[in-house]
């Protein structure tokens, strides 16, 4: 289906498949070649609000580790797979808005752990929408075991993934499921 415009697609997949979020979705999956090395740009790894307080805040919720150590981690497990990392932190949404942005044309991948703006955030989820790179959701805690208002998260209609509850180990995982996604993985 690659090379087909976004007509072609709807025809394909009928109108009223391509039609609203899911449509999108669908229509993104059709276009996107996952074994493709065309981007060879580091994997941008996105963390939300509030996450900069990693190791102090609610540790009983989100352990001792720190930010600095999720850094670590990334790098490291995005070296031993020959992934650049692109690490950010922000507590604004716009801040986080225009780094997707940044990332259309730049990232191989996205890992995104979205924080509270998971629940809340229509424009995060929008903005992830015009990325063709494959995107990964991750959360340090079970949001299932959490809160019922953290139990949906609109990130989650445009990730190709979504892991929880495996703390900051996690964030290796994702990188994992990424480095397979966009023929990363070693062999």
């Amino acid at each position: 289906m690659a090379g087909r415009t976004n007509a072609q697609l709807e025809e394909t997949l009928g109108r009223s498949h391509a039609t609203g979020l899911h449509g999108r979705q669908r229509l993104r999956d059709a276009t996107h070649d996952c074994t493709s090395t065309a981007v060879t740009g580091p994997v941008l790894v996105l963390n939300g609000p509030n996450l900069n307080l990693l190791g102090k805040r609610q540790p009983e919720i989100y352990g001792c580790e720190t930010l600095a150590d999720v850094e670590t981690l990334c790098r490291r497990t995005g070296e031993g797979l020959g992934i650049a990392i692109d690490f950010r932190q922000g507590n604004a949404e716009h801040e986080l808005i225009g780094w997707i942005h940044d990332a259309r044309e730049l990232a191989a991948g996205i890992v995104i752990n979205p924080a509270g703006y998971s629940h809340t955030s229509i424009a995060i989820m929008d903005a992830l929408a015009t990325c063709a790179c494959p995107i990964i959701e991750v959360h340090i805690s079970n949001i299932h075991r959490r809160e019922s208002f953290r139990h949906h998260s609109h990130v989650s209609y445009v990730a190709a993934g979504v892991i929880c509850g495996c703390g900051i180990e996690g964030y290796a995982l994702a990188l994992r499921r990424l480095a397979t996604l966009i023929g990363k993985a070693p062999t």
